[in-house]
Order: structure tokens, then sequence, then C-alpha cells
């Protein structure tokens, strides 16, 4: 199948040749598998092109690199031609990219338009969509049979569920099953886990659209309180430092009744060094009491550095690693979910990747994060919120007082022009 879908990735993208064979590099996190499945796709590209490309590996942590990425970026390093970004980083780095919106005209409209928009800056698109992201609630179908559960509809059902299904497994001689992992730990990822929460209680997501401060109010820390009711009692006291792979690690080797991760984790999950291959499913996020299911946004696109050598080279290699053809194999190889809306009716996805094929609802309604509203502020507010979302999960004091400390705290950087 590899071979079969690199051949058509060849044959399938029409790329623009240069005057040389440029030497290219491309900076991404890694995460699951998502390094081995790149250099697979720039192994094509390099046998299209006649380019070769260097993979510059970056931690897990998305702040980690974001961090990194402003530092090179800043300092003009012309060492880096195409950045892999998140979808909430456009407004902090537009100034720093190549403007694609002429190179791009001819295949943008494939992608969906909400991500497209998210991507375009002061009428400037930053980046093109690599694949888009939505997350999903793991659940163990073998252990809810077992135990005559349904999948939860709202996280007091998960609750319920979790901590029954955990006691009985471990009084069985099971002391390492847990109810519940996620991403707990003090970073970019409980953003997005603390606004699902939060979103799918009613208690709004952060900053209005309209850059309104609306964070501070009951239904939000109902939810948060709520979390900190799952430490040490469904999910173990360590994920207050768990990010995505940490939680697929527990997930993984069979010791979780539930999971809130990535469509990556799908793929992996069913691998044949899995302890739980054939054994679970995946369902929407939980919501509060008369809410309604939030997924964060996600995703993931590539951008061109404004100080590449390589300009012309570098948009070849992104209009590759963006097209169907490689698209297609990244939703077959590693779940992940493609931005172009066609290839969700795709037999091949459908039939080897269900998550992905059942998931286009999901990611088109998704919760946005309020990069938008807070613009180049966005990294501020974010770890403002972790930070207020991490204190809450550690008993450091209770929602309703972290989140008005954290109010006060987001009206002073409102102050200063966001």
């Amino acid at each position: 199948m590899l071979k079969s879908l690199i051949a058509a990735l060849v044959a399938g993208v029409s790329l623009v040749g240069a005057a040389q064979a440029a030497e290219l590099s491309i900076v991404a996190g890694s995460i699951g598998k998502d390094i081995e499945e790149l250099r697979g796709q720039l192994d094509a590209f390099e046998k299209a092109s006649g380019h070769t490309v260097k993979i510059v590996t970056m931690p897990a942590s998305t702040t980690d690199q974001f961090g990194q990425y402003r530092l090179w970026l800043s300092a003009g390093n012309e060492d880096v031609d195409v950045y892999r970004t998140d979808v909430i980083w456009a407004p902090q780095l537009a100034a720093n990219f190549v403007d694609l919106t002429d190179a791009m005209r001819d295949v943008v409209g494939q992608h969906s338009p909400a991500i497209v928009q998210s991507q375009t800056v002061d009428g400037k698109l930053v980046a093109m969509p690599l694949y888009a992201d939505a997350p999903a609630l793991y659940y163990r179908k073998d252990l809810l049979e077992k135990y005559g559960k349904s999948v939860p509809g709202t996280w007091a059902e998960l609750t319920e569920t979790a901590r029954e299904i955990q006691d009985k497994e471990r009084a069985a001689g099971n002391a390492q099953m847990n109810g519940f992992v996620f991403q707990g730990a003090a970073y970019e990822g409980l953003t997005c886990d603390a606004l699902e929460w939060i979103a799918s209680n009613g208690g709004g997501q952060i900053v209005s659209p309209e850059g309104e401060i609306t964070v501070n109010n009951p239904k939000a820390a109902e939810a948060l309180d709520m979390a900190r009711g799952w430490v040490g009692t469904i999910a173990p006291a360590g994920v207050l430092g768990y990010m995505e792979e940490e939680s697929r690690g527990v997930w993984q080797t069979g010791n979780a009744v539930f999971m809130r991760n990535w469509p990556y984790a799908y793929n992996l999950g069913n691998g044949a060094d899995s302890a739980v291959k054939g054994k679970f499913d995946a369902a929407p996020l939980p919501a509060g009491a008369g809410g309604v299911s939030a997924a964060c946004l996600g995703g993931w696109n590539l951008a061109v550095s404004q100080f590449s050598r390589n300009k012309d080279a570098a948009i070849e290699l992104v209009k590759f690693l963006v097209s169907p053809e490689s698209q297609k194999q990244r939703a077959l190889g590693t779940s992940r979910l493609p931005s172009i809306p066609a290839l969700y009716d795709d037999a091949d996805i459908k039939a080897q990747q269900p998550l992905v094929a059942k998931w286009k609802s999901v990611f088109e309604n998704a919760t946005p994060r309020p990069s938008a509203p807070t613009k180049a502020k966005y990294n501020e507010v974010s770890q403002q919120f972790w930070t207020a979302a991490s204190k809450t999960l550690a008993g450091q004091g209770d929602a309703a007082t972290n989140l008005d400390a954290l109010e006060k705290q987001l009206r002073r950087l409102k102050r200063s022009d966001w």
C-alpha cells in the first residue's frame, strides 16, 4: 500500500521545476509516528523534484516549539525553509512568512474554507493546511460491554462509569487500571482540554470572538472544579504531568478505561504492539449538564520562511505535502484528519480509517481557541489560562478564585492592545 501511494504522489502532483536542485529543511514536532510518516513523503518529493529535504525535529510540546520558532524567526534564521505550524500561530508569526496566496491559487479551493481563513492574516495566506485535528473520547468497548455500560454522553456519566469500572478492575487484580487519562500538564495542551470542559458546560470560550473576556463565570468554574475531582480518583495523580504521548502510553498499555486524545492515537492504538488493539473505539467528547460536546479545533499547517534562500523550492514542497494524494496517505497511515473535505468520502479511508471517515462534522464544528481576537497576545492569554487551570487541578485554590485572578491578568493584557 505504501509503495502504491508513494507512486501516486510522484505521478499525481504537478511540480514546478526549479532551475537547479535545492537543499531544503523543514521543522516539525515529533509525536506518534509523525516524523516517520513525513520522512516517507519527503522521500517521494525528493524523487519527484530532485530537491533534498532535511527534517529538523522539535520536542512534542507545542509550547516549546512556538518558543523556538519565535527565536529563530526573530533572528532571521536562513537555515529553516518550511515550518510546520499550529493552527493558532498564524496571527503571531505572519510577518515572518511568505504570502502564499498566488502560489496556492490553483489548489487552495480544495481545502476547508474555515481552516484557510484561520491561516489568512490581513489578506495574506501565511500557511497551507497540512491536516485538520479535533479530539475524541477513546473508550474500552470490551470493558463497557463487560460491565453493561454505555458510552458516556456527559462528563458526569464519564466520571461515574470510569470510577465503577476502575474500582472493579482493581479489585479483580489490575492495580494499574485508571478510569480516565487526559492532558493535564501546564502547556498548550491543557488549554485545549480545559477549553473543552468549559465550553461543553456552557462556560464560553475564554475570550469571545468579539474580544470580550468571558472566562470568569460560574459554568466555567464548575467545569474546572469537576476536572479537579478527577485527579487522584479516576485519573492518576501523575496526570498533572501528562501531555499527549504520556496519556497514550497509559492507554495503549491497557491501563485506562477512557482517554481524551487526538485522532493520531487511533491508528497507533490498533498497532501490533498495542495491548488495546481491537478493544476500543472513539466517540465525540462528553458535555456538561445541558451543554453540548465541544472539541478544540486543532490542526497543523505549512509556512514558508521569509528568510528562506530557496523560496520557490520550498513552495513546491508545501504544495506537494498538502496535496490530496499526500493527505490521503497521511490519513491512511497515521489517522490524521484531511483538511480537504472530499477525502472524507474516499472509499479507502472509509474502509481502513473509520474514525477519520466519521470525524468530518466534528472538526467542522470544533471550538476554536481565541487566537483570532487576541492576535499577537494569544500565547500570553493561553499561558495565563492554562496556569489557572493547572493550579485548579493541583488544588492550589478553587476554580472561582483562580478564574477571578485570570480575568484580572487578561484585562491587563487587553489594555496593552491585543
